[in-house]
């Protein structure tokens, strides 16, 4: 099963830094995952950055698959000064 790792505002609304999440696509683990949390973590994954293995996916996530080797981030925007 792939990793999911949560940063930031990711982390705070899931309630933990990393999940591991089954799914046969991208597209699937970020379904389960929006199950898993709740719609605080559904608000922050709206806005964020999620890459495969260190890069952007190519694909529309739920054609973008996945393996158990995988691993997903999920990143939040950044502020500061």
């Amino acid at each position: 099963m792939p990793t999911v790792l949560m940063f930031a505002s990711a982390r705070e609304a899931a309630g933990r830094a990393r999940d591991v999440i089954d799914g046969r696509t991208l597209g699937e683990v970020l379904d389960e995952a929006s199950r898993r949390y709740g719609d605080g973590f559904v608000r922050v994954l709206a806005n964020s950055r999620v890459w495969l293995n260190g890069e952007a996916p190519d694909d529309e996530p739920h054609r973008t698959p996945c393996t158990a080797r995988d691993e997903i981030a999920v990143l939040p925007p950044i502020s500061g000064g």
